[in-house]
């Protein structure tokens, strides 16, 4: 049996974002779980409720928690591009500010 890993991202009630990752669970089980409160230390405890609004599955945990670091650390405008699915707006926010031309 192939365990699925996922990085996601979920979009908190105040309009920020977490970053995470699981595995060996759905992703419905996974936000419910930070739903209900089930990690009171986590970003999202005081943020709820949350929604699933990205999510990519890898085949290993160590790809996933790679791809978490990176995107954790992409402004909120580039996340809402990755989550859109548009690439080219992934890569205009990647440019420095300098670079970037409408």
């Amino acid at each position: 049996m192939i365990l699925a890993c996922f990085v996601y991202i979920l979009r908190c009630a105040d309009g920020t974002y977490y970053t995470g990752t699981c595995r060996d669970t759905s992703m419905d089980r996974r936000v419910a779980e930070h739903n209900s409160g089930h990690y009171p230390n986590a970003y999202t405890f005081k943020r709820r409720p949350v929604a699933l609004v990205f999510a990519e599955e890898f085949a290993n945990i160590t790809d996933a928690i790679a791809a978490e670091r990176r995107i954790k650390d992409w402004s909120q405008a580039k996340k809402e591009a990755l989550i859109r699915g548009d690439w080219k707006g992934v890569q205009w926010w990647a440019k420095r500010p300098t670079a970037r031309k409408p």
